[in-house]
């Protein structure tokens, strides 16, 4: 048979590109490890902290990509969230195309960035949207969630069998083919479905899943909740009112687990569940909030019935500063490792400080705050001020993110946002107190920003010296002392005075003995020029710029 050259020069091509990965040296696979309860994302087995935006939810396709890398490269990304589409990958049932995400892998390590595919299956944002066609088509077999009067809603059932069988077929398929193009660790995470749950329902009441409603709750859940119930206790003899969310929440969560577990047992890359939250200060019944889903008051729930999900993340939208700081505390658990995988309003990117003082291990705005303020014959100034407040952040930290994380990791860093009414803030360092104030200009007192925009970071390098930056707020130190005896009641950043405290019956001052402005450049701190005199004289003060100072202290 006669091969044509364009054939020829295809196979050619193939050859090409299978030697190339031949000769690539796999890196160390990433992993999430823990350590007291303080938690890293291991890549190149070093503390990565993941700097991410993530992509809109139809821009992981050729025509589009093109467009998101302005943007990516404005916010100062090195790590881009981006959906895989099951109805791409799988348009016919057992067939497999991964050429788009071969594609973003090629495109992610040309502006070398690392990816976390958002795995767009069962779920995306309770709906079975994403799932192919030929499955759509063939509700009876791949069933969707009923209500109370026996009407099918916009929601999958987590009980439809088949549904769970293609979806964990293919999601394997997905990670053996990462596995076997991927030794350069390009993804470092992956996200599976895309806040799972149920909208418009409770939970699902088909006769499927009412069998299991009506059956003894598994002991791991009882024991979970730390409920004392029968042995044989139905769901709602164990959780009367609750029955019906914790129900969803068990199935729901034992799904996706089990799809996670598929992908795992091919290729073990840590994975994570994302939730649509409730409103952790006034929640209100299920039916106002995707039920089923991780939500604050499941958490336990999904831990027991999906263990092969290392983390789980909220996807943080709140418009109340009060609520979105709760909804931090209360994904930073013992075992939990803190992740914001989307979050959303220009204001609250003040909090990824707050996330980084709750021991995070990273932080991405979503969609429409990134890639969507861009097109192609859009050149003015406001479609980067769109992105400013995202991009600040990640110019500071992102030249010294392997620093942070470790230091985050060995316990050694604390940073802080702004609240509004909070002007000042004491952090705790052993025999030194970090003195953060917002809004304190010349010799005057804390006072706090017209717009709370202020946030801190202190990290400790050794007994006497720290690593300080921020923004909009001034930075000061004292000896940790007896604090109801200090010598004025005022003695505070940028009072004017040198903080002070009693010690041994002794007044012990602070004195500044370098402090050092300088970069992280390959894990190493280089000096640019030493600060002194007014600059020092009332404290370290930080504006918009992206400054990092390296100090040491002594006493006198």
């Amino acid at each position: 048979m006669k091969v044509s050259s364009a054939i020829r020069a295809a196979l050619a091509a193939v050859l090409v590109v299978a030697t190339m990965q031949a000769q690539v040296k796999p890196r160390p696979i990433p992993r999430l490890v823990e350590k007291d309860g303080r938690y890293a994302l291991m890549v190149d087995d070093a503390p990565y902290l993941v700097l991410a935006a993530q992509t809109r939810n139809s821009s992981a396709w050729p025509a589009r990509l093109p467009l998101l890398w302005p943007a990516l490269e404005y916010d100062h990304v090195n790590t881009v969230e981006i959906p895989v589409y099951w109805n791409q990958v799988e348009a016919q049932p057992g067939k497999y195309d991964f050429t788009v995400v071969d594609m973003i892998l090629a495109e992610a390590r040309k502006h070398q960035v690392h990816v976390i595919p958002l795995w767009f299956a069962t779920w995306k944002n309770g709906s079975q949207h994403f799932m192919p066609d030929w499955m759509k088509m063939d509700t009876a077999r791949y069933a969707h969630d009923v209500n109370r009067n026996g009407e099918a809603v916009d929601s999958p059932s987590p009980f439809a069998t088949a549904s769970l069988e293609a979806d964990k077929s293919a999601f394997a398929a997905l990670m053996r083919h990462l596995k076997e193009v991927d030794p350069q660790r390009t993804v470092i995470m992956v996200q599976v479905e895309n806040e799972p749950g149920s909208y418009g329902t409770v939970r699902d009441f088909s006769p499927a899943a009412q069998k299991f409603f009506d059956a003894a709750v598994p002991p791991e859940i009882l024991r979970a909740m730390n409920v004392k119930a029968a042995a044989n206790a139905t769901w709602q003899q164990a959780f009367g009112a609750d029955a019906d969310e914790y129900f969803n929440a068990w199935a729901v969560a034992k799904y996706v687990g089990q799809v996670a577990a598929a992908g795992k047992a091919v290729y073990p890359l840590p994975m994570y569940a994302n939730a649509a939250l409730r409103n952790p200060l006034n929640p209100g019944p299920p039916s106002g909030y995707e039920s089923g889903g991780p939500t604050d008051n499941v958490l336990s729930i999904w831990k027991a019935a999906a263990p092969s999900l290392d983390l789980l993340a909220p996807d943080n939208y709140q418009t109340d500063p009060a609520a979105y700081l709760k909804d931090l505390e209360l994904y930073h658990r013992a075992d939990n490792a803190l992740f914001l995988p989307e979050t959303g309003h220009p204001e609250n990117a003040r909090f990824f400080f707050k996330v980084l003082g709750l021991g995070g291990i990273g932080f991405s705005p979503s969609g429409g705050n990134t890639e969507a303020e861009f097109r192609p014959t859009d050149t003015s100034k406001a479609r980067f001020d769109a992105l400013e407040p995202w991009a600040q952040n990640y110019r500071l930290i992102g030249p010294m993110q392997r620093e942070v994380a470790r230091l985050n990791f060995e316990g050694k860093l604390q940073a802080v946002a702004e609240e509004k009414g909070k002007v000042s803030e004491t952090l705790g360092f052993g025999t030194w107190n970090a003195l953060v104030g917002y809004g304190a200009t010349g010799r005057g007192p804390a006072v706090g920003n017209a717009i709370p925009t202020g946030r801190a970071l202190v990290a400790q390098l050794s007994e006497n010296q720290f690593l300080i930056t921020g923004f909009y707020c001034r930075i000061d130190f004292r000896p940790a002392g007896t604090e109801e005896q200090r010598r004025s009641q005022q003695i505070a950043i940028g009072n004017g005075q040198n903080p002070s405290a009693l010690i041994d019956g002794k007044w012990q001052h602070r004195q500044f003995v370098r402090v050092e402005e300088g970069t992280y450049e390959n894990g190493v701190f280089k000096f640019q020029r030493m600060w002194n005199g007014d600059e020092t004289d009332w404290g370290l003060k930080f504006s918009d710029e992206p400054v990092v100072l390296r100090v040491t202290l002594a006493t006198y």
